[in-house]
């Protein structure tokens, strides 16, 4: 019934679920209800709609605007998002293409110069602390060496850890660079310890210490193996030095006693000054005598750490011999050279015996130490040295009997007192 309806009342029109469940509701019903109670039920069904429409309005009209506005942008909205979705669909393969061609390159067993640089950078960043204390080490040694007393162990320490970062590191620019500046600080150490030998006042402790480290220092800043056999040299060579500052302070003796020399030359009659040469040669012999005697003494202490390893028969380079071997002949040479110019000025025997006596007493302080000279003297030609040294002898024999005798009779009382 209700599909006859519906093709009567729309034949060509399709009709949804609906509308053919409403005709068969019709279908149903009496002719007087559809003529009483089915307009009163469309008009109430119609009311509620309107209301319900007019309550939506009024509640949901902004979004309901926004949603027809939105829905009309749709027709050109949607093209734009096909062609981009089409544009996306093209990019990605050659965007996988470009991530594994930077997968390639800048991968971790790729060969790229600068992920190298970065790796560079990243690891002087981590190794940054370490690098500043390196770079640290010639000013801690600049420090120690100025800062007195310099702690000459720790500072050599601390120049051994340099020179053994510089053999594990042989081409890295900064350490090189640290150890030519640490090697500065050294030198200027060593310097400051050779100016401790040129002290007038050096001790025997002094001056082994000061070797010592010499002895330490020298064989890192000279690659040669002579250097460290040419530091008792040095110390010689120091030493002389200071004799000869020291002799120089004379230098106003000895213009005096100049001038009575020349005044000598010009005198007609017998001579009878020299005072001030008597002066002159007391003050010359007894600094002499007392650097002389410290010079070789201290030397013969400190040369035992300096003596030269036995070298093979067959090495045709032999070792030098020590400097002690020729030094005394050129302290002595000095002496008698300033005798020789000096002492024929001064007549008075008496004076000339004080200042022969002076030089007997020279001469047996260095004979102490194997580098007697008196005969040396004996052929200069002074015609009192042979006598009093004949009476020195004498004088010197009848001393050592006296005592020998005391010291006999005080062993005889000794002995009847048991």
């Amino acid at each position: 019934m209700a599909e006859a309806l519906r093709d009567l009342l729309a034949p060509q029109q399709k009709t949804d679920a609906p509308a053919l469940a409403y005709l068969a509701h019709l279908a149903e019903q009496q002719l007087d209800a559809l003529q009483t109670l089915e307009p009163q039920l469309l008009s109430q069904a119609s009311h509620s709609l309107l209301l319900a429409v007019q309550a939506l309005s009024k509640r949901s009209h902004k979004p309901v605007v926004e949603s027809a506005a939105s829905h009309a942008s749709l027709r050109q909205t949607l093209p734009v998002l096909a062609q981009r979705a089409s544009d996306l669909t093209q990019a990605v393969p050659r965007l996988d293409s470009h991530a594994e061609h930077f997968s390639s390159a800048f991968g971790k067993a790729s060969d790229n110069k600068l992920l190298a640089r970065r790796k560079e950078a990243l690891l002087l960043l981590r190794n940054s602390e370490r690098l500043v204390d390196v770079m640290e080490m010639p000013l801690l040694l600049t420090s120690a060496v100025s800062t007195a007393p310099v702690n000459y162990s720790s500072t050599l320490e601390l120049y051994a850890h340099v020179r053994r970062l510089a053999s594990l590191y042989p081409k890295s620019p900064v350490v090189s660079s640290v150890l030519e500046e640490a090697d500065a600080a050294i030198r200027q150490m060593a310097a400051d310890l050779v100016g401790t030998l040129k002290s007038p006042n050096l001790k025997l402790a002094a001056a082994v210490r000061t070797m010592g480290w010499l002895k330490r220092i020298v064989p890192d800043l000279v690659s040669a193996t002579p250097a460290e056999d040419s530091l008792p040299a040095v110390f010689l060579v120091c030493r002389l030095a200071t004799l000869l500052t020291t002799l120089e302070a004379l230098e106003p003796l000895r213009e005096l006693a100049d001038e009575e020399r020349r005044r000598q030359d010009k005198a007609t009659n017998s001579w009878s000054g020299g005072q001030q040469t008597e002066r002159y040669l007391k003050r010359f012999i007894e600094i002499f005598r007392e650097h002389s005697f410290s010079i070789v003494s201290v030397f013969k202490s400190i040369n035992t750490s300096f003596a030269p390893q036995a070298n093979d028969n067959d090495d045709p380079l032999r070792a030098l011999p020590s400097p002690m071997a020729s030094f005394p002949l050129h302290l002595v040479e000095m002496l008698l050279e300033t005798l020789r110019i000096y002492l024929p000025t001064v007549k008075d025997q008496a004076s000339r015996e004080s200042i022969l006596t002076q030089v007997l007493y020279c001469a047996g302080s260095l004979g102490r130490l194997g580098a007697d000279f008196g005969m040396l003297l004996a052929a200069t030609g002074v015609s009192e040295w042979v006598e009093l040294v004949k009476r020195h002898r004498l004088l010197a024999g009848r001393l050592e009997s006296v005592i020998g005798d005391y010291r006999g009779g005080h062993k005889g009382q000794s002995a009847g007192a048991n």
